[in-house]
């Protein structure tokens, strides 16, 4: 029975033909944790630069066939004091671009897939393998702590966002409730004795753009079912308070454990509510 073949061998092939060639191998090995001796031992035999240049004959295998890599735009141009900040010892150029675009997005696969220009499946595999290395991880500290100075905030400003997230309203962004309306036909209102016949509807309208805080929100989009706003992610805002408590002014403090208390009163009432028919709306969609 022939050996299973190693999904890192086509790993690092696509990691080769995506960079054009320019990808270091030891490069490769390290991203795959694979040897440097493997890697130059697959693109020999597997034809990497014959491929790269068009001129190798494709073979019929028994592999899945991996699906090519996207086209990946190309980056922005860089701000000057972010070039500044490129300057980390023991990390190449493209491991430092990594750095800076994650300490933007906070997503390791996009990260890599925008600086390595690979599929979104094997950045989803590289990324956060890169992003575990200690020189990445301190590069990407080092960074985080530029841009606040840069921007000049401080950490009781970042726990006061994170707060506005986690405790976000969504009376804040919408208005909701009944109105009477009349009922309609194909041939226009529906008349009785005289008067047309009126109904009392569901009612969602959002709030006008200049009236809410828009960086809490993480989408909003129009569907085939309509206008839709989601919030950002409010658990993991309360993660991130929980484990920064020692950031927080004593009034944020005060005003965290009251906005919690409250929190688990609401969630007891909707429990309540919920038994009687009513429900609360968190999705609008």
């Amino acid at each position: 029975m022939p050996r299973q073949r190693s999904p890192n061998r086509d790993k690092a092939k696509e990691l080769y033909i995506s960079g054009k060639g320019k990808l270091l191998l030891k490069d490769i090995a390290e991203q795959l944790n694979i040897s440097d001796t493997q890697i130059r031992k697959w693109k020999s035999q597997d034809k990497w630069d014959e491929e790269l240049k068009g001129n190798v004959t494709k073979t019929k295998s028994n592999v899945t066939k991996q699906k090519k890599g996207i086209n990946i735009q190309p980056l922005n141009e860089l701000n000057p004091e972010d070039i500044e900040t490129l300057e980390a010892d023991g990390l190449n150029e493209k491991q430092r671009l990594f750095c800076l675009l994650y300490s933007r997005t906070f997503n390791a696969t996009k990260s890599y897939q925008k600086v390595y220009g690979v599929s979104y499946q094997v950045a989803m595999a590289c990324g956060p393998r890169l992003l575990g290395k200690d020189r990445i991880k301190a590069e990407i500290m080092k960074l985080k702590q530029e841009r606040c100075k840069r921007e000049l905030l401080t950490k009781e400003d970042i726990f006061q966002k994170y707060m506005d997230i986690a405790f976000a309203d969504l009376n804040d962004y919408i208005e909701f409730g009944q109105e009477e309306t009349i009922v309609m036909s194909a041939f226009g209102p529906v008349m009785e004795d005289g008067n047309p016949v009126t109904k009392m509807v569901n009612t969602v309208r959002f709030k006008e753009s200049d009236e809410v805080d828009g960086t809490i929100l993480s989408e909003v989009k129009k569907g085939k079912d309509g206008v839709s706003i989601k919030l950002a992610d409010r658990m993991k805002a309360l993660e991130w308070l929980a484990d920064h408590i020692g950031w927080a002014t004593d009034e944020q403090k005060a005003k965290v454990e009251l906005l919690q208390a409250q929190k688990k009163k609401l969630e007891v009432e909707s429990v309540q509510e919920d038994d009687e028919g009513v429900v609360i709306i968190n999705d609008i969609k």
